[in-house]
């Protein structure tokens, strides 16, 4: 048997089984691809690296290579922080982008080595959680995503670098999907509050960027996302200068 017949073996056996135990009128079955051999080889190429440590790996050598820029500030998060044009938001600041889509605390807590402290930055900013909440990785408690952000924080100052939590950002059920089924505003919201009396507990930098993107209901306001999630340049431009203060303040600027 080759290896790819009995990782997909594996897979098939460890899917839950949904079918109720009776005949139907109506055969429906779910949608199949038409590539299963290497739908199968991408998941298992991901698993080797569920954490995405091969993302960033060649860009951080190359930065390790050189002196750390002064004032060098790590962006660590998901996917509003990927797809973020850091240098046309922020031109001429040394400033590192370094989310990947999709991700959650528990990931970017693994990441915190190669990414962030190798490059020997003067701070980190984290927005992170909103994945979580979407159970991207599996169901989640609130003391799990609270608990992986004190051991980033944590990893953080004991290497002398400066932390910037960032809100969870808020949600709206204008786009194709209903955000809030996945993110409810509630949870979102328990998370924040968490996030900014434990920045003041231990010395970190509160970012609140829910604020400034939020609507008098407390939802994403329209004309800055296109899918009620991920902010657009209108976006952006509305979250530049509130982290740009967090930053200034967690450097004493």
């Amino acid at each position: 048997m080759s290896k790819l017949s009995y990782f997909l073996l594996l897979a098939a056996a460890a899917l839950p089984l949904t079918v109720s135990a009776q005949l139907t009128d109506d055969y429906n079955p779910p949608r199949t691809n038409c590539c299963l051999a290497g739908t199968a080889q991408t998941l298992a190429n991901q698993l080797q690296d569920w954490n995405a440590l091969g993302r960033y790996h060649a860009d951080d050598e190359k930065l390790k290579a050189q002196p750390a820029e002064s004032g060098r500030v790590v962006f660590l998060g998901d996917s509003i922080t990927d797809i973020w044009k850091l240098a046309t938001f922020f031109p001429g600041k040394p400033y590192v982008n370094r989310g990947i889509s999709g991700q959650v605390t528990s990931q970017m807590l693994v990441r915190m080595y190669p990414d962030v402290i190798d490059l020997k930055p003067a701070a980190v900013v984290l927005l992170a959680g909103t994945n979580d909440i979407a159970r991207n990785n599996g169901p989640t408690t609130a003391a799990m995503i609270q608990e992986n952000v004190m051991a980033i924080t944590e990893l953080a100052q004991a290497h002398g670098i400066k932390v910037i939590l960032c809100s969870v950002t808020p949600i709206a059920d204008y786009g194709r999907a209903k955000m809030s089924e996945g993110r409810p505003p509630a949870d979102i919201l328990k998370i924040d509050t968490w996030m900014k009396a434990y920045a003041a507990k231990v010395g970190a930098t509160y970012c609140d960027y829910f604020s400034a993107l939020a609507d008098e209901n407390g939802a994403m306001k329209p004309g800055i996302s296109m899918d009620g999630l991920h902010p657009t340049d209108a976006g952006f431009k509305l979250m530049a200068p509130v982290v740009q203060a967090a930053i200034d303040q967690a450097l004493g600027k």
